[in-house]
């Protein structure tokens, strides 16, 4: 009877793929632009979707061909953990 309550639920990509997006529009700083968002008109993170997961690809810096930090994110543990890293790389470059 407890097992229920313990199962972890079903991640479903494409719902959790609408949510990031709100997330990160919500954060005023970038602007989205399909499935890619940009800061300061720069293409800073791409997001694609398939049936198991969001993969994320986050500039390690802001260029006009950026190097890539490559996310998979299956479950909303790593959507969290994603968004705060997101936040944390704005604000570093703000600062620089």
């Amino acid at each position: 009877m407890g097992e229920e309550f313990l199962a972890v639920p079903t991640f479903k990509p494409v719902e959790a793929l609408v949510a990031l997006k709100r997330q990160l529009r919500d954060l005023r700083t970038l602007a989205e632009r399909g499935n890619s968002f940009e800061w300061h008109g720069m293409t800073v993170l791409e997001l694609t979707v398939d049936d198991q997961a969001i993969v994320a690809r986050l500039a390690k810096r802001p260029a006009r061909i950026p190097e890539w930090t490559t996310h998979t994110l299956k479950a909303n543990t790593d959507l969290r953990r994603f968004m705060n890293n997101v936040k944390q790389q704005l604000v570093r470059w703000s600062d620089e």
